[in-house]
């Protein structure tokens, strides 16, 4: 995959997991699920593209039973268009997680 200026194939597939529902809030673990990354890598893009203002994020409104509250992720309307821009720049989807980890080529290059 050809990486589009400024984004790693792991951002990549976090703009994509985001743009399947732009208006839509998602929490971490939806979204690391989503993309095969663990935490570790996907919090540290998520901050960035917050810190850029192509991401907003907030905490659930109530704490549902037994479980903290969740802090959720959406594309601000400048995140839609950068991240429709970064994903038709670059050839082709993302990769899948188990090809990440296997190092496999998706375009057959």
């Amino acid at each position: 995959m050809i990486r589009a200026a400024g984004h790693s194939a792991q951002t990549l597939s976090v703009l994509s997991a985001l743009s399947s529902a732009p208006s839509g809030w998602r929490h971490g673990y939806d979204i690391a699920k989503a993309t095969g990354l663990r935490s570790g890598t996907l919090y540290p893009i998520l901050i960035r593209l917050a810190d850029r203002g192509l991401v907003e994020s907030r905490w659930e409104a109530e704490q549902p039973a037994g479980r903290p509250r969740r802090h959720l992720y959406r594309l601000t309307a400048e995140g839609v268009v950068s991240a429709e821009a970064a994903l038709a720049a670059s050839a082709g989807p993302p990769p899948t997680p188990a090809a990440r980890r296997r190092g496999v080529a998706v375009d057959g290059a």
